[in-house]
């Protein structure tokens, strides 16, 4: 156990934006809080032992770092923290922790709603509405189709999960290839996925972003795609070369996409993707349901009653690899 965690009431510095966390008095009631914005984490991080970065996506750590002296343990309010890490705080004894599983099921929600979404052509429908034309036509069924999940984190399990529950058939590419998985059954390697993804109905994306999955799907990966399959995105917009997805839904090569990350990150005005009508664009939203923020910071509560007790932490990120490490 560390001195820090010996502490009844150990420092905690919480980064926020505009809102404050939720269960803000729960934390009060564990540990000495500093609440603080970006301009003010010099002096908060000052004899602080643990920085609640509810600001999730805030660089401000990195750019008061030889502030954090006595900063042990880092936790931040979301799942992907590869742009927060740097080689200061990697190198570092800090604990770092991230939000992984809290939004799982409702990522894995969205990426089912959007294979019904194009199995039933509900974007047809609605624009036959506006329209107010009554016309028929035949849509897909999902039971029997195929799809490959890259991601096989807590996200990528619980859209697999959810996937067999609807009769899919559904295998996993992650770092390593292997058999027997509980979820997925076979899980391919994700460098070879151009020799992979030509077997499935739906490539779904819910990987980390890290060094070796970024560009992952490029345009080897979409030729390589069934002409009537179709990419979901709930992982991060730069896993896929951008100009290469316009040009296989433009072309034709892959019979659509549905987005909920796009890299750049808004969507410019005017980009090709807006107008290409086999495409599902939301703005990076999957995982926000009306509670997620409380579900977010109870997460943060029941580490920190970890940490005040000396217990192991939930959630401990692999800083090397930019991701918590599940053997």
């Amino acid at each position: 156990m560390t001195a820090a965690a010996e502490r009844e009431r150990p420092v905690v510095a919480a980064l926020y934006r505009e809102a404050l966390p939720p269960r803000l008095s729960e934390i009060e009631q564990l540990a000495e809080v500093r609440l603080t914005k970006a301009d003010g984490l010099a002096e908060a991080l000052d004899g602080a032992d643990v920085l609640y970065q509810w600001h999730s996506f805030s660089p401000a750590l990195r750019e008061n770092w030889d502030a954090a002296s006595s900063l042990q343990w880092v936790h931040v309010s979301a799942a992907g923290v590869s742009q927060l890490l740097f080689d200061e705080l990697i190198r570092s004894d800090v604990t770092y922790t991230n939000s992984r599983g809290v939004l799982s099921r409702a990522i894995a929600e969205f990426a089912l709603g959007f294979v019904l979404d194009m199995a039933k052509d509900s974007q047809g429908s609605f624009r036959l509405q506006q329209q107010q034309r009554w016309q028929h036509r035949v849509t897909r069924k999902i039971q029997g189709q195929s799809a490959l999940v890259v991601g096989t984190g807590s996200i990528g399990r619980e859209i697999a999960r959810l996937f067999r529950a609807v009769g899919m058939e559904v295998s996993g590419a992650g770092r390593t290839s292997r058999t027997g998985d509980a979820d997925f059954g076979r899980i391919y390697s994700s460098q070879d996925l151009a020799s992979t993804v030509h077997d499935y109905d739906y490539v779904v994306l819910a990987a980390p972003l890290t060094a070796e999955t970024r560009g992952l799907v490029n345009a080897d990966v979409l030729a390589a795609m069934k002409p009537s399959a179709r990419l979901i995105n709930v992982g991060r917009g730069e896993l896929v070369d951008t100009e290469a997805l316009t040009e296989a839904l433009a072309s034709g090569s892959i019979a659509g996409a549905a987005l909920d990350v796009v890299h750049p990150e808004p969507l410019p005005e005017g980009h090709a993707l807006w107008s290409i009508e086999n495409v599902i664009i939301t703005p990076h939203m999957s995982g926000d349901t009306e509670d997620y923020l409380d579900d977010l910071s109870k997460l943060f509560v029941d580490n920190l009653r970890r940490y005040c007790k000396g217990q192991p932490l939930l959630n401990v990120v692999d800083k090397n690899l930019g991701f918590v490490s599940v053997s």
